[in-house]
């Protein structure tokens, strides 16, 4: 087989290693760098306590003027317009730290596929996954 050929086939299949061997789709570096970052525990998964700490921590930072809430501009892309205004429920265009922290509880939840309570860099690499890993880091 070329090398072309490989290399087409690789693609398809998912991509190649360095060392030119197929392999399927495995949690990329960021969800794995996540982890580590957030892991308090170090049993290799993040559960909702550490999330929640996680997400209290980013809220804290981006809150810029003092006024116990984020606007638009600064959660910046963090969320689209249609994913701040679903995290906003009293629709003040403003989230407060209760709010930020409840859509974190919320994508944990859709993200943990198996249910145990944890979730490890497979999930991360979930629509849901991805997005918490947006508030959270």
């Amino acid at each position: 087989m070329t090398l072309a050929k490989m290399f087409v086939i690789g693609l398809i299949g998912g991509g190649l290693s360095l060392s030119g061997a197929f392999f399927f789709p495995t949690p990329s570096f960021a969800q794995q760098a996540a982890i580590k970052a957030l892991d308090a525990d170090n049993d290799g998964t993040l559960d909702l306590g550490e999330v929640t700490k996680a997400a209290q921590i980013v809220f804290d930072r981006l809150e810029k003027d003092q006024d116990a809430t984020l606007d638009r501009k600064e959660i910046g892309s963090r969320l689209n317009a249609k994913e701040f205004s679903a995290a906003d429920p009293d629709k003040d265009t403003t989230l407060t730290k209760e709010e930020y922290v409840a859509l974190a509880a919320k994508l944990f939840k859709q993200a943990d596929v198996e249910g145990d309570g944890t979730l490890d860099a497979r999930e991360l690499r979930s629509k849901a996954g991805r997005a918490l890993l947006r508030l959270i880091r």
